[in-house]
């Protein structure tokens, strides 16, 4: 966006139509979104993977395992992380920061919910 310029609000869908669990993808013009519910938050990333352009919102909502001083697995976050389908890298669903490349993050769009109604600021 240019420095000034207002982002445009745009309907995405309603509260109703977001899946738990998975994501509900829209198409606003040319793009498609998937658009997440958090725990009671709603965010929306765009559906292309950052790593190499699969379908990322497509991809299995789930958690990961969080570091650990001994061998075993903890699995964390759950339903707070979206996997990309094609290679399987992990994205942070509030942020788009990929956990395996900090280099690497998913384009996310600020989310309003006004009523039953989600707006995105695009």
């Amino acid at each position: 966006m240019v420095p000034g310029a207002s982002a445009s609000k745009s309907f995405a869908c309603k509260i109703d139509d977001v899946p738990t669990g998975a994501a509900r993808i829209v198409s606003i013009g040319r793009l498609r979104i998937g658009i997440f519910r958090v725990g009671a938050e709603y965010m929306a990333m765009l559906n292309i993977c950052p790593h190499r352009g699969g379908k990322l919102c497509e991809g299995p909502v789930c958690g990961t395992t969080a570091y650990s001083k001994t061998a075993e697995f903890i699995y964390d976050r759950a339903g707070e992380i979206v996997r990309c389908a094609w290679h399987g890298w992990e994205f942070d669903i509030r942020s788009g920061k990929c956990l395996a490349d900090d280099k690497l993050k998913a384009r996310t769009f600020p989310v309003h919910v006004e009523g039953n109604d989600i707006y995105l600021d695009l």
